[in-house]
């Protein structure tokens, strides 16, 4: 395909559609954006894309890749819902791409590098949402989270043991796209990604559960509007688009240069208003009978799961095939370590019906 020029336009180098590009994103990012001719991957590649950027193919190749489709049938706060509405970790994961991107191009940064690290971020994520992940912190591993395990994903699992081979920056930004329940916007050195489009995914995360979650958890009838503490509904707003809007509006315009570093800001007041509706779900939220129990029926699960392949691995072998993934290999992987993939790269329903194969008694016919 040839690029349609003007009949007067100069002439031009050689240069392929990606090259242009990347010529493109040279003049309009502002000093702090991280261009994609200024990254490198984990193994160097034999050929390169004329198209697409660096970034551009990260975004693809998670695009493409089984754990991300997977994401479809995994929890994030109500497992397994019925209604039509609630959000998965897939629609939560596209809310924080949109959300990054946003904030992303009205800073002039690397909308690419951000919609990349937004899409990969969750990967890892467990079946059963958080239950899960504290099911195998408690049998498998202290050290455990999803933030590693996504990582882990993209790096060794994917693509039958490959992985995707991604940048630098995209693979940083998943690692450190969470704490948990630390600061919204952290400052401890180490804690926050090398990139500015890193830490805004960090926020770009947040923004999207304390929205999205207060939004099901109103659907689900948890809560309702009037507990809600009045604060956060003055300040954010009283509606899912006026909130969202509210909070990257402040991002956007509270952020910027401060003694020559780049300083993602808030805002006093929304930064307040965010943390009491984030310390709200948690409390009235996340930890409610309606939620907390479900969850521990899920850890059940896991943990029967997990017991089960540690005591027969060779059965085990099947279900890593199923999954698309590499064959157990002793030689390679401690068999914990291998137990611990396979689960949490399972949907909730993949693991509720394997959990019912093994443990449910076959009726005769």
């Amino acid at each position: 395909m040839k690029l349609l020029k003007k009949k007067d336009d100069p002439p031009e180098k050689d240069l392929c559609i990606r090259e242009k590009f990347q010529e493109r994103e040279q003049n309009f990012l502002s000093e702090y954006g991280t261009p994609s001719s200024e990254t490198s991957r984990r193994y160097e590649e034999k050929t390169t894309c004329n198209i697409r950027t660096p970034f551009q193919l990260d975004r693809d190749r998670i695009v493409y890749s089984n754990s991300f489709r997977r994401l479809k049938y995994k929890t994030q706060v109500f497992l397994s819902p019925l209604g039509d509405h609630y959000r998965t970790r897939l629609t939560h994961t596209l809310e924080v791409s949109e959300i990054a991107r946003n904030i992303a191009r009205a800073m002039r940064l690397n909308e690419d590098l951000a919609e990349a690290i937004a899409l990969g971020h969750d990967l890892g994520h467990t079946p059963f949402g958080h239950g899960g992940e504290t099911a195998l912190i408690e049998i498998h591993s202290l050290h455990f989270s999803h933030s590693d395990q996504s990582l882990r994903v993209v790096d060794v699992l994917e693509n039958r043991g490959q992985g995707l081979n991604l940048t630098k920056q995209v693979r940083d930004g998943i690692l450190k796209h969470s704490k948990g329940f630390g600061n919204i916007i952290p400052a401890t050195p180490g804690e926050t990604a090398i990139t500015i489009e890193g830490r805004i995914v960090r926020i770009a995360d947040i923004i999207a559960y304390l929205n999205h979650d207060l939004d099901d958890a109103l659907r689900g009838k948890v809560i309702s509007i009037d507990d809600v503490p009045p604060i956060c509904l003055r300040i954010l707003g009283e509606t899912h688009s006026t909130r969202a809007s509210t909070m990257i509006e402040h991002l956007v315009y509270n952020s910027g240069p401060q003694d020559d570093k780049f300083v993602l800001d808030m805002g006093k007041e929304a930064l307040h208003a965010m943390t009491i509706l984030r310390k709200f779900l948690y409390d009235r939220v996340y930890r409610s009978p309606a939620v907390h129990n479900e969850f521990l029926k899920a850890k059940k699960i896991i943990i029967g799961i997990y017991q089960y392949f540690i005591a027969h691995p060779e059965l085990m072998q099947t279900e890593l095939e199923k999954m698309e993934m590499a064959p157990w290999d002793s030689n390679k992987n401690k068999l914990k370590r291998s137990v611990c993939d396979l689960i949490a790269s399972m949907t909730d329903r993949y693991a509720l019906d394997l959990y019912t194969k093994l443990f449910f008694p076959n009726p005769l016919v």
